[in-house]
């Protein structure tokens, strides 16, 4: 019951507050990327650190989120208890932003009080941040974006022979494109790319992690519910409305662990 009302808590916060509801534009299946959620272990150090990274704070009542172009970070489940374990080792190892300048932007980070750690190799033109309770986020730099930071990139790990599936997966539920980058399999989706790599072991499932859940937006959750029944997949609870809340909600879950929540906002 607790998640239940946290969740209706969030959305009902995004649904009153326009400038915030939608990340991208919807793409044919009618889905774009909608959040990424941590159920902090300190919700005050990592709503500081996303604010110095350039995020925009969004409450309401105990529901704390950081939005930035491409997706929202939520920050807490109301009451629930915090997260164990942060993201390596789950199925999402790490998630990522991209900056129109590492270099400049780390400075100010650091100076922030941001946790950061240098790029593989030492390269310039990335760094990783990473929370107090364990999740790693990447920083990708394109000197050509027009805006400071927006979201980039959710990044799967899993044993080599379900890359493949899990790339289609993705791309048929959401409708994402499947590609490659650096030889390495994507799919992508309004707001971000979907990225999969390998692990030489299964990954624990996220939920119940820091990073709980990934979440996307979807323009008519009915039908898209619907469909997505009609390919198999179950829901891990039922669909619902939001009361007062202008949004519905519900949830799934990957085959490979990965927590996901399905929004309509704006109803």
């Amino acid at each position: 019951m607790r998640i239940l009302i946290a969740g209706v808590s969030f959305v009902s916060m995004l649904a009153a507050g326009t400038a915030f509801a939608q990340q991208a534009p919807f793409n044919e299946a009618g889905v774009t990327m909608g959040h990424w959620h941590l159920v902090s272990q300190d919700v005050e150090a990592n709503k500081g650190i996303f604010v110095a990274m350039g995020g925009k704070l969004v409450t309401r009542g105990t529901a704390v989120g950081v939005w930035f172009p491409g997706a929202r970070v939520n920050l807490n489940l109301g009451e629930e208890p915090p997260g164990k374990g942060g993201s390596v080792g789950s199925v999402i190892n790490h998630v990522g932003f991209i900056v129109n300048n590492v270099e400049g932007q780390v400075a100010k980070w650091k100076a922030a009080g941001v946790p950061l750690l240098p790029g593989n190799n030492n390269r310039l033109d990335q760094a990783f941040v990473v929370t107090p309770d364990g999740v790693r986020i990447e920083i990708l730099e394109d000197r050509n974006q027009a805006v400071p930071i927006q979201h980039e990139h959710v990044h799967f790990f899993v044993p080599e022979a379900e890359i493949p599936k899990m790339q289609a997966w993705y791309a048929k539920t959401f409708g994402g494109k499947p590609g490659t980058r650096n030889n390495a399999p994507v799919v992508d989706v309004p707001g971000g790319q979907l990225r999969f790599a390998r692990a030489d072991t299964p990954q624990a499932p996220t939920r119940g992690r820091v990073l709980d859940h990934i979440g996307f937006d979807v323009k008519d959750l009915q039908t898209f519910v619907k469909k997505i029944e009609a390919e198999g997949i179950r829901l891990d609870e039922p669909y619902r409305r939001v009361p007062g809340g202008g949004a519905a909600i519900t949830y799934i879950t990957d085959p490979w662990g990965t927590r996901v929540e399905l929004v309509q906002l704006g109803m």
